[in-house]
């Protein structure tokens, strides 16, 4: 199974720029050993499983909710039978249709 998870999370009650908050988001995501790709609007994570993925957005709150009042989240996914790689594959796919 493959599980794209795309999750935006950080505080709201710290300032207009939240990209240091973002970050150790990110750190902990890193050490996940998920594969991930950050956008500009989110981060994407492929894991094996569904409990995998929402583990790590617990994880994400977690951390963040330790010196924030507020924190918003936003996640979508989409969960596949078969093998993992689709975060690559997916964007390769499409590159490919473009001539790219």
């Amino acid at each position: 199974m493959s599980v794209l998870m795309e999750f935006a999370i950080f505080p709201t009650d710290k300032g207009e720029s939240v990209s240091a908050y973002v970050a150790r988001v990110l750190e902990q995501v890193r050490a996940s050993g998920h594969p991930y790709q950050l956008t500009a609007m989110g981060t994407i994570v492929e894991t094996a499983t569904i409990e995998e993925a929402t583990t790590l957005l617990n994880q994400a709150y977690a951390l963040l909710a330790k010196d924030s009042r507020r924190v918003y989240a936003v996640a979508t996914f989409d969960v596949r039978e078969g093998p993992p790689g689709r975060l690559a594959a997916k964007v390769r796919s499409v590159e490919e249709k473009l001539g790219g």
